[in-house]
C-alpha cells in the first residue's frame, strides 16, 4: 500500500496516531487539575514503566491537557551529568512567560523572573567569586536583573523551595497553576532528587498551585524513597505498562480506518503476538506491515512477511543502539542475564549472574552499576536485576556476542 499514507509512527516520544489505552491516566490528571483549580490539595504525579511503553508520549499529552486549561508549563529531560538548575530555570521561565501577560502586576512578575535568574546563575560559576570556565559562562535569556537573597543560597533544597513557591504565587494571583514536567526522572542527581521532594512537600503543605509530573524507569519510586522517606506519600505513582488486547487493536485499527484500510482478525492476532502489547512495537510492526501489504484488508500473510523486516529494524535501531553503548564487561553481564531470565526477560538474582559467570558478586558491581546508570538495566528489588527494555533478553539470545 501507499507508504506516504502510512499512519503508524514508531519514534522516541512521537505521539501515535491513536493514543489508545491511556484514558484512565488522562482522566486521573484531569481530576488533579480540577482539584487544584478549586484550591484542593493534591499530590504531584509520577509515571513509571519500561522503555517503549509510551511514558514520554503520555507526559506530553498531560502537558497538553494543562496548557488547554491555561496553565503555565515547562518540560525538562533529566541527565545524570547535569544539575537541575539550568533546565528548571528555563522550564519555569517558559511557564511564567505563558502566565505573565495575564497578570495585572507586571512588576511582581519581573521580580519572580529575577528570582529565576538568580537561581540559574547560582549554578553557573557564580559561587564564592570563583571564575567560571568558558563553558560555564552561561546566561539565562531573562531580561531582568537577578534577584538577591532569594533562591541563590547555593543550597539546592532551599533554593528550589523558594523558587517554586515564588513561581506558584504568580499562578495563584491569576487563578491558574504551573506544571513542571520531568522526563527520565530517575537520572536526577541525588542532591537534586532530595530538593525536588522537599519542594513538592512544601508546596503541598502550602496548597500552592504548582505540581511536578515526572516520568521514569520502574525503579524511580525507589530512587525517590531513598532520598526522602515520605516520598511514597508525596507522589501519586502510575505504572504504565503494555496495552491490553483491545487497546492494542484500536491503536492499529483506528488509524487504518481513517485511510480506508481494514485488518483481518488473523492479522490482528499475529500483530499482537509479535508486539506483545508494547506501544512502540505496535507502531513498528504496524508500519512495516502497512508498507509490505499489497492491498486492504491486511492479512496474516502480510504480517508474516513483515515481521522479519520489523525485527531487523528493531535489532538495529531499538536494541542494537543500546547494546552498542555497553562495554565488553557490561555485554557479558547482560548476556548472562538473558540466559538466566529467558526470552521473557524475567528479573534475575545478581548472585545467580555471578555464579553463571564464575565471578564474585563484588567484582561485577562496577559493570552492573554502569548498566544502571546507562539505563539498560534496573534493580527490580534488592538483589534482583532486570532489563529496562522489553524483549531485550530475547534480542540477546538471538544475537550471541
Amino acid at each position: 500500500m501507499d507508504p506516504v499514507r502510512n499512519p503508524y509512527a514508531p519514534g522516541a516520544g512521537q505521539r501515535p496516531p491513536e493514543l489508545a489505552g491511556r484514558d484512565s491516566e488522562l482522566s486521573a490528571f484531569d481530576v488533579v487539575l480540577e482539584r487544584i483549580a478549586h484550591g484542593r490539595p493534591e499530590r504531584s504525579l509520577v509515571l513509571t514503566g519500561l522503555r517503549g511503553v509510551g511514558k514520554t508520549v503520555l507526559l506530553n499529552q498531560l502537558r497538553s491537557a494543562a496548557i488547554s486549561r491555561g496553565w503555565g508549563t515547562g518540560k525538562i529531560e533529566a541527565r545524570p551529568d547535569q544539575s537541575l538548575r539550568r533546565p528548571v530555570s528555563s522550564a519555569l521561565h517558559m511557564a511564567l512567560r505563558e502566565l505573565g501577560p495575564r497578570h495585572g502586576d507586571q512588576e511582581s512578575v519581573a521580580e519572580v523572573l529575577g528570582v529565576v535568574k538568580a537561581f540559574a546563575l547560582r549554578g553557573a560559576g557564580g559561587d564564592g567569586g570563583t571564575v567560571a570556565k568558558v563553558r560555564d559562562r552561561w546566561q539565562p535569556g531573562i531580561d531582568v536583573p537577578a534577584a538577591s537573597g532569594r533562591a541563590d543560597s547555593g543550597d539546592m533544597e532551599i533554593d528550589l523551595v523558594e523558587l517554586l513557591s515564588d513561581a506558584a504565587g504568580v499562578a495563584a494571583d491569576i487563578g491558574s497553576g504551573i506544571a513542571l514536567f520531568i522526563d527520565e526522572m530517575q537520572d536526577i542527581q541525588p542532591d537534586d532528587v532530595s530538593a525536588v521532594c522537599a519542594a513538592c512537600h512544601e508546596l503541598s503543605q502550602q496548597g500552592a498551585p504548582l505540581i511536578v509530573v515526572g516520568a521514569g524507569l520502574p525503579h524511580l519510586p525507589a530512587v525517590l524513597s531513598a532520598s526522602k522517606s515520605y516520598s511514597e506519600r508525596l507522589f501519586r505513582y502510575l505504572r504504565i505498562d503494555r496495552l491490553e488486547r483491545e487497546a492494542a487493536d484500536r491503536a492499529l485499527i483506528a488509524p487504518a480506518e481513517r485511510e480506508g484500510v481494514e485488518f483481518e482478525q488473523e492479522a490482528l492476532d499475529a500483530l499482537y503476538d509479535a508486539a506483545d502489547g508494547y506501544p512502540y512495537f505496535v507502531q513498528a510492526y504496524g508500519k512495516v506491515t502497512w508498507d509490505l501489504a499489497a492491498s486492504s484488508p491486511i492479512t496474516a500473510a502480510d504480517v508474516a512477511m513483515a515481521a522479519p523486516v520489523a525485527e531487523t529494524e528493531l535489532a538495529v535501531g531499538f536494541f542494537g543502539s543500546r547494546y552498542d553503548r555497553a562495554t565488553p564487561a557490561e555485554r557479558e553481564y547482560m548476556h548472562a542475564m538473558a540466559e538466566l531470565g529467558g526470552p521473557g526477560g524475567a528479573a534475575v538474582a545478581t548472585s545467580e549472574v555471578a555464579v553463571s559467570l564464575g565471578r564474585k558478586p563484588a567484582s561485577l558491581s562496577p559493570a552492573r552499576d554502569s548498566l544502571i546508570k546507562k539505563g539498560l538495566v534496573y534493580s527490580a528489588e534488592r538483589g534482583q536485576i532486570a532489563f529496562t527494555v522489553p524483549h531485550f533478553g530475547r534480542y540477546l539470545l538471538r544475537h550471541p556476542d
